[in-house]
């Protein structure tokens, strides 16, 4: 399974969401958007967003800290 998360370091809601993942040992990518405009760039193109946080698993899209969908898509 592969997760990456989207987030930037002033957002109280990635950080939140990161260490969530962590209590959890999923193991996740992070891209930090505020560390390239490509990034950026790349971001909304892949999700249609300019907010963060937003997780992807397995090439779904979940926008936000949402822990019921997050929960379903890992099955936990």
């Amino acid at each position: 399974m592969e997760i990456t998360v989207y987030s930037s370091p002033a957002c109280g809601h990635c950080l939140q969401l990161k260490d969530w993942l962590k209590e959890r040992n999923i193991q996740f990518k992070e891209i930090d958007l505020s560390q390239s405009q490509e990034a950026i760039d790349h971001f909304v193109k892949k999700t249609g967003q300019m907010a963060v946080p937003v997780i992807e698993i397995d090439e779904e899209i979940i926008i936000g800290f949402d822990i019921a969908k997050i929960r379903a898509k890992l099955n936990i």
